[in-house]
Order: C-alpha cells, then structure tokens, then sequence
C-alpha cells in the first residue's frame, strides 16, 4: 500500500503532497507470462492479480492450467529460480502435463527475465507516486495498469529484447 515515490513536477512553489495510508502493510502480488506466438511475430502477456496473497506453489500451479486452458501446443516456460517454481506441486503438474516444458534461468540473473522489465516498468512508471487508500484501488490500479500494457505490443517487444534472450522474432 505504501507508494513507490519518484521524483515529480510541480508549478514552482508548490511542493507536492503525497497522501498515504500509514500502517497498512497490505499489497498486491502479480503472476504473469510473456508469451511468444506460434508465429514468433506477437508477444502477449497473461497475468493474475492476488490481493493480500504471497505468490506460492498453489498459485503457480493455478496459473500454468490457466496458460494451458488459453494457449494451443506445447508451452515451453523459462523462468527464474524462485522457489514456488521448484517445488513439488510444480514439478508434478510438469512431469503430468506434456504440453508443458521447461528450463530455469540461471541464478542471480534477473537481467535475463523479461518479466522482470514488466514488473520494473509496471512499478516505476504509471504505478509510481500511486497513493492507494484501499486494497480494492490498489488491485483496480494495477489491473488496468497491466490491461494497458497487455495492448502494448512495441513495449513487450522491448522488454524481450532487453533481456538478451535469443528468441527470434520476426
């Protein structure tokens, strides 16, 4: 709940005030994918909102069936080494479900995480100086924060590319 506070302008004279809620440890967590079409040509991003929620095994699982239920073929997920995506839960959907593939980042290399531009853009740009007094505006925020990005394709591209990832795309 507590803002992210960049630097800002202001008429001169006026210093910004930044209301916030004090005490109120509560937070939203975001799961998510950047996804590469069967034609290499578009990239999407699939994510889910978890209101007062640490994102653990049981959410990754939920989320990969989603990603199954939405996306055709095979799936191939290169993430990071978080812990939830190494655990058990995780493994046996991996080992049952075909479609799915995977392969692990190597550690201490968010660099390499396109994800990781997502979150830090998301965080540093329309959600910075966010002041929310409550949770539902917060995930209401973030929502439509992440929609908008979802339309974005030219930014997804960058992010991708920023990585150094060798995933050619038309």
């Amino acid at each position: 709940m507590a803002p992210l506070l960049r630097r800002t302008w202001s008429p001169s004279g006026q210093t910004p005030v930044l209301y916030q809620r004090t005490r109120a440890h509560r937070k939203v967590s975001v799961i998510g994918a950047l996804c590469i079409g069967p034609c290499r040509s578009r990239l999407s991003l699939y994510f889910r909102l978890h209101a007062d929620l640490n994102v653990n095994a049981d959410v990754v699982v939920a989320f990969l069936r989603c990603l199954l239920k939405e996306l055709p073929g095979h799936i191939l997920i290169v993430w990071d080494r978080f812990q939830p995506h190494r655990s058990r839960k995780v493994q046996k959907l991996l080992l049952a479900t075909h479609r799915l593939h995977y392969c692990f980042l190597p550690p201490y290399a968010p660099e390499l995480n396109p994800a990781e531009y997502v979150w830090a853009h998301t965080k540093m740009n329309p959600l910075a100086n966010l002041s929310a007094m409550e949770l539902n505006a917060l995930a209401t925020e973030t929502r439509s924060t992440m929609r908008s990005l979802q339309r974005k394709h030219h930014l997804l591209h960058s992010f991708l590319k920023k990585s150094g990832l060798s995933l050619r795309l038309k």
